[in-house]
């Protein structure tokens, strides 16, 4: 090696600084944007933030939208794994209510290690009350409901130019991922725990919501 030149680190020790960097970064913009508001908060800012360039904030996100969701992609991701690889056998909503009780099993522990779950609660109320981020969250949402509905259809050989079912499908189990989320930010618990137990309550409830007669009590209910 010529004098003076520094040995470049190990791959495996440059990647964990790399990651080190972009948690940093996600961390120091999520509680600008939960503390000083998302419009108000600049990329120079969470930059600063963390001590390094803002160009260095460009190599890890796109802009200030990608960073407020990258929680939220992470854990579509996870739900989506899970659905690709459900027995084929399973009937189109059960394999999504298992994948996403699946994904849950794991990804408290993979959110706990990104950023405090505190955190995590404010930034999907910051998300719910700022009307650019709003918009973001339904167009994702429309995305993510038709790539769900693409890969129901195909597990189950079905063209959906042809067959609405597996959008319908899609969603209602989206609706009822959305109301549980809208519950659980709206509650006191902020841990992952509540939040799979609120939507695998959700989710148990949807198929006697559209079949039952709800003016006859649920079985095991008591008189009034």
């Amino acid at each position: 090696m010529p004098e003076g030149q520094k040995a470049e680190p190990p791959a495996g020790l440059r990647e964990r600084r790399k990651q080190r960097t972009r948690d940093a970064l996600l961390n120091a913009a999520l509680e600008l944007f939960t503390t000083q508001g998302y419009d108000r908060t600049t990329v120079d800012e969470i930059a600063e933030a963390v001590e390094v360039s803002q160009r260095t904030f460009f190599r890890y996100f796109a802009n200030k939208e990608e960073a407020a969701f990258a929680v939220q992609t992470m854990v579509e991701s996870r739900f989506l794994t899970e659905l690709r690889q459900r027995p084929a056998a399973e009937a189109p909503f059960e394999a999504m209510r298992r994948s996403v009780l699946c994904a849950w099993n794991s990804i408290g522990e993979a959110i706990e290690a990104l950023i405090p779950i505190d955190l995590h609660m404010r930034t999907y109320r910051m998300i719910e009350s700022t009307p650019s981020l709003i918009a973001a969250h339904m167009r994702r949402g429309v995305a993510l409901e038709d790539e769900i509905a693409q890969l129901i259809a195909r597990r189950e050989g079905l063209d959906m130019e042809t067959d609405t079912r597996p959008r319908i499908a899609v969603a209602a189990f989206a609706a009822v991922m959305r109301v549980a989320g809208q519950q659980w930010g709206q509650g006191h618990d902020t841990s992952m725990e509540s939040l799979r137990v609120l939507t695998e309550e959700y989710l148990d409830h949807l198929g006697p919501a559209l079949a039952e007669n709800w003016r006859t009590p649920p079985t095991g209910a008591s008189a009034q």
